[in-house]
């Protein structure tokens, strides 16, 4: 039997290989103003900024307990082997809330083969993770094989982004008023990673040009067989910068395969327009 993978919307995936690639889809909440959406079901990243960028704070919200229930219960009474991959439990209580709906569902369905792993990644990288584990389970390798490179893929990958203004950071909390203010002032732009799940800074560069150059070097002091490895490129509404940053990957490393696709609503709430994020592998198997 197959096993089935299970993801949420922070991975940040085209809805189309959630389909392609039999992966189920349970969506983070978004709010603006008085109004609840389901991320990629009822809100689409687009109308997300748009609606920023007329100056609406939209907040988000973890993976409603009721949609945890719901699936892992379809696949308990099936008695199906499920991976369920999920949102780094350093920026969402989403894996907390899916670990206590599993030992719910585990009451009724003892025998319920079901396993959950913190990826510690976001947006495209927690993508990469979930669209090899849904690759293998297509393939047909066992659940331990998946696991293996599931682990393998969390432990390795890299996430370096920007934004395009620190004001977004400042409402979630990321960075102070002074910091937001005074980068817009001076057109700094913070490059930031991901480390052991949580965000983290790494340098602050005056510039948008100036900051997709370093971020691409930063890519040739952390990376390992670049012109080997599929790299994913994620961006706030901002296509025409993602795709001047793969040609700059391209000609650097030489870099064939790429995934480029819209910071989706949950991240891109507090990232904004004009994100733009590069997730790759510092060793390759």
């Amino acid at each position: 039997m197959s096993v089935k993978i299970l993801a949420d919307s922070a991975c940040d995936l085209p809805l189309e290989l959630f389909e392609s690639l039999n992966i189920d889809l349970l969506p983070l909440v978004v709010q603006i103003d008085d109004q609840q959406f389901y991320d990629l079901e009822t809100i689409q990243p687009k109308e997300l900024y748009d609606e920023m960028r007329n100056g609406k704070a939209p907040k988000t919200a973890q993976v409603p307990p009721a949609r945890f229930e719901e699936a892992f219960l379809k696949y308990a009474e099936k008695n199906e082997t499920c991976i369920y991959i999920a949102f780094s439990s350093e920026l969402s209580g989403t894996y907390q809330t899916s670990t206590l709906v599993k030992d719910d569902v585990l009451e009724k369905y003892p025998n319920f083969d079901l396993t959950i792993i913190d990826t510690k990644a976001a947006s495209l990288g927690y993508g990469l993770i979930v669209k090899k584990a849904a690759e293998l389970a297509q393939e047909g390798k066992s659940k331990d094989e998946i696991l293996s490179e599931i682990e393998f893929y969390c432990t390795h990958m890299e996430h370096l982004f920007t934004v395009d203004s620190l004001e977004y950071l400042y409402r979630g909390g990321r960075v102070s008023k002074t910091s937001a203010f005074v980068g817009g002032l001076l057109n700094i732009k913070p490059i930031l990673n991901v480390e052991n799940g949580k965000l983290a800074p790494l340098e602050k560069i005056k510039g948008r040009k100036k900051v997709l150059k370093r971020i691409v070097e930063i890519m040739k002091e952390r990376g390992d067989g670049l012109n080997n490895q599929l790299v994913a490129i994620s961006h706030g509404d901002d296509l025409e910068t993602a795709e001047a940053m793969r040609d700059l990957i391209k000609e650097e490393f030489g870099t064939e395969e790429f995934l480029i696709h819209t910071v989706g609503c949950s991240i891109g709430a507090h990232s904004g327009p004009g994100t733009i994020a590069i997730f790759f592998l510092n060793k390759l198997n």
